[in-house]
């Protein structure tokens, strides 16, 4: 199955480490990264999707931060 994660995080270093950490349990890129200000706190925001394949199959209770 393919899995799909979108990691995000304040515009810091968390937001490398987040990323860092996932790139080596396997995942991989998907698309450009975001960039986006949130005004209701008045910070900026980073996301980016990731992908992995993975035995099994899909289903709602699958807990996509284990793999």
């Amino acid at each position: 199955m393919k899995l799909y994660r979108y990691l995000t995080e304040d515009d810091t270093a968390a937001f490398c480490h987040k990323v860092t950490a996932a790139l080596n349990k396997g995942w991989h890129l998907h698309g450009n990264p975001s960039y986006a200000f949130d005004a209701a706190r008045g910070i900026m925001r980073c996301g980016q999707a990731v992908v992995k394949d993975v035995p099994g199959t899909y289903t709602p209770e699958t807990k996509l931060g284990d793999h």
